[in-house]
């Protein structure tokens, strides 16, 4: 006989699972594996670790060449994802699960790092070419489409002309820098949930106007 306790446990259980489909990825950029971290180029993965905290999403299931999560944004089915190739090859990632569910570029919400950027600043766009960004050069060829929204992070230019593109992606964040990065975050959250609410114009004037004070929560929610 089954265990009663179990039972009842089974019957109560709240189900926390969406109802509605996926209709959004929001995908963020980086190197998966401990010695990137909290390195520039993982920008965007630091930036999916706090709102996974933000909207109460595990970004734990091996999935699609990536780890995802499922969350509700702004009413919205969303998967979450951190690709789990390396960056260049990210657009696989994304290809497949955007296949699987099938969502257009549209609602394929980007977060990356921008070297044209001072840390913690950030752009939105609607749309675009891939900047130079390896990551993002992947996804539009996998998409065969830029017409996905992105969050752009700043990360700061190198510090010389001569000084190694890679190596200063790849270089890890000061202290100070650090602190300027997550103050950023409640911003970039709040700019998400716009972007799904179908206001790009309204996360535009939000997001790039941040100039390193979190924006009051008075987006009509």
């Amino acid at each position: 006989m089954a265990n009663i306790f179990e039972l009842l446990k089974r019957i109560t259980a709240k189900d926390t699972s969406p109802a509605e489909p996926v209709s959004w990825l929001i995908v963020g950029l980086g190197n998966p594996g401990a010695k990137y971290h909290l390195t520039r180029h993982n920008t965007g993965f630091l930036t999916m670790d706090y709102l996974s905290q933000k909207f109460d999403c595990k970004i734990t299931r091996s999935k699609f060449q990536a780890l995802c999560g499922d969350a509700v944004i702004s009413g919205k089915h969303v998967l979450m994802m951190k690709p789990q190739t390396m960056m260049n090859n990210s657009g696989n990632a994304v290809r497949e699960a955007a296949a699987f569910y099938k969502i257009p570029a549209e609602h394929i919400l980007v977060i990356f790092d921008d070297i044209s950027l001072d840390p913690g600043r950030i752009r939105v766009r609607g749309k675009g070419t891939d900047g130079g960004h390896n990551g993002i050069k992947s996804i539009i060829y996998q998409l065969q489409a830029d017409t996905f929204p992105r969050i752009k992070v700043g990360i700061g230019g190198k510090p010389s002309p001569d000084y190694s593109l890679i190596d200063w992606v790849l270089s890890p964040f000061t202290k100070d820098e650090q602190q300027i990065l997550f103050d950023s975050f409640s911003t970039i959250a709040q700019g998400v949930e716009l972007i799904l609410q179908d206001k790009l114009d309204a996360a535009q004037q939000l997001c790039n106007s941040y100039n390193g004070s979190p924006a009051k929560e008075d987006h009509g929610q």
